[in-house]
């Protein structure tokens, strides 16, 4: 973040600034902001900001005395808290407005990106391509919402010259909304899919929420789309930028597709005529589109052909519970996507289980949660993703949280078994389920974890791999909840 003091901020969003700061005259001036803001306390950066939320269960003002006390420089507050601070009605709302502020006094270019599935592993591969060209910043973890957003935009500084923002939505006018915040340069949305389709309402509202990002674009800015969805592909019209499209239709395409005994895809990337070879270092075939779509942004950003394609050779995942595989000491190979679900990227998990699981003598093994958020339709899309099962040839399904017959794991064990011939074990918790798996894995299978990161199913990931759940497992939030946990996003 770039030194502000009080009395800047203040200017910013609105506030005034707390009588007690700095001086004593109220105005603020002698207080300097020059670290990054955070909703935790536990996280103040030397010289930063704490921005105080009210939350659900706790208040982050409660906190404000401590962050100071353990290096904050000030707290942005909706009431006094005994300590330098600038007041506002709003803190979500002055957070959003100072982070527009500060944008307007780096020289950097947003890149922002949306959709149902893949934001984070494009957010990831994309920040390290365009790293190799210039300072880059990019959203942490899933901090994507109107929390998150500006918190990802207040790390600029002055050297910054990409920022790359990740964008969800838990209805309408949201992605509209963090644009206000990040105006990009250049904007992607990757697909439409059903993701908290309850939180929508419907497929088409979420395609019309995504396509707020492309409408934001300036007629000299850059929209990437997805050619092979049709949902996203007729978003052309809504924006006034040119486009540029990625997939096995579009203009970053590939071809010859291959996957290792771990499910690392290889193949040969082409734009504009020109052919290279790519191999990534994630598993999952799924990781070939995304790749093709952080490529994409990064050629509207101006990198060659070239760069792109090496720094997207040297990538390596970035972010944890994400296609993370870990072969444990005796052989069992661990493939922690805890992280979060829904029928597209179940899919994509079921299929990169299968092939590391074809070079190798053991078994394909998922362990499979409930996909939330899913609304109407969550017992069908249930019931299909265990027919998917199935049908991809996975050997053992371990479907956890619910009994035989009843709720979202007893759905995907009856769709499995109408399916095919699958090995069907329904358990009601995890710790039940990593019981049943520490008797009966072999060190030759592959084992898949999944389901919405509610569920929480890395804990049975790190009990297969022998580390402990603990904190990690829970996913424990500070005063405010983290940034990204701001409630569903997609």
């Amino acid at each position: 973040m770039i030194p502000l003091t009080l009395a800047e901020i203040a200017a910013a969003v609105g506030g005034t600034v707390d009588g007690t700061a700095g001086d004593g005259d109220g105005s603020g001036g002698d207080v300097v902001v020059d670290g990054v803001a955070t909703l935790d306390s536990r996280d103040v950066a030397p010289g930063g900001l704490f921005v105080a939320v009210p939350g659900e269960h706790v208040d982050g003002h409660d906190y404000a005395q401590r962050a100071v006390a353990t290096g904050a420089a000030a707290v942005l507050a909706q009431r006094p808290v005994g300590v330098p601070a600038v007041l506002v009605p709003d803190t979500t709302v002055a957070l959003g407005r100072l982070a527009r502020a500060v944008l307007e006094r780096v020289d950097a270019g947003v890149v922002a990106l949306t959709g149902s599935q893949g934001k984070t592993g494009v957010k990831d591969y994309l920040a390290q391509v365009l790293a190799a060209d210039a300072p880059t910043v990019a959203t942490l973890a899933n901090h994507n919402n109107e929390l998150g957003v500006p918190l990802t935009v207040l790390q600029a500084d002055a050297d910054t010259r990409h920022l790359v923002v990740e964008m969800g939505a838990r209805g309408v006018g949201h992605i509209a909304y963090l644009c206000d915040i990040a105006p990009p340069r250049v904007a992607a949305v990757l697909n439409v899919g059903t993701a908290h389709v309850g939180e929508f309402g419907s497929v088409d509202n979420i395609a019309r929420a995504k396509g707020e990002i492309v409408e934001a674009l300036p007629a000299d800015g850059h929209a990437v789309l997805n050619a092979d969805d049709p949902r996203v592909a007729a978003m052309r019209p809504r924006t006034a930028a040119p486009v540029l499209t990625f997939g096995e239709a579009g203009d970053v395409s590939w071809r010859g597709l291959e996957l290792d005994a771990l499910g690392r895809p290889s193949v040969e990337l082409g734009y504009a005529g020109a052919w290279a070879p790519l191999r990534l270092a994630a598993s999952g075939a799924h990781q070939v589109p995304n790749a093709a779509a952080a490529a994409a942004l990064a050629l509207c950003r101006g990198l060659d052909f070239e760069t792109v394609v090496e720094a997207l050779s040297a990538a390596r995942p970035a972010s944890r519970w994400r296609m993370e595989v870990t072969e444990r000491a005796d052989g069992l190979v661990v493939v922690n996507d805890a992280y979060n679900a829904n029928p597209a990227s179940m899919r994509a998990a079921i299929d990169a289980l299968v092939a590391m699981a074809a070079g190798r003598p053991g078994r394909a093994v998922a362990v499979l949660g409930e996909m939330r958020e899913l609304g109407a339709g969550a017992d069908e899309e249930h019931e299909r993703l265990g027919r998917a099962v199935a049908q991809a040839g996975v050997d053992v399904l371990v479907a956890v949280g619910g009994a035989e017959g009843a709720g979202a794991a007893g759905r995907i064990a009856a769709g499995a078994r109408a399916a095919g011939d699958v090995e069907t074990v329904v358990t009601p918790t995890r710790d039940e389920a990593l019981a049943w798996l520490g008797d009966n894995v072999s060190a030759h299978d592959v084992v898949l974890v999944k389901a919405s990161r509610g569920v929480a199913l890395e804990v049975v990931a790190d009990g297969l791999l022998g580390a402990a759940a603990g904190a990690a497992a829970t996913g424990a939030t500070g005063e405010a909840g983290r940034a990204g946990e701001g409630g569903p996003t997609t």
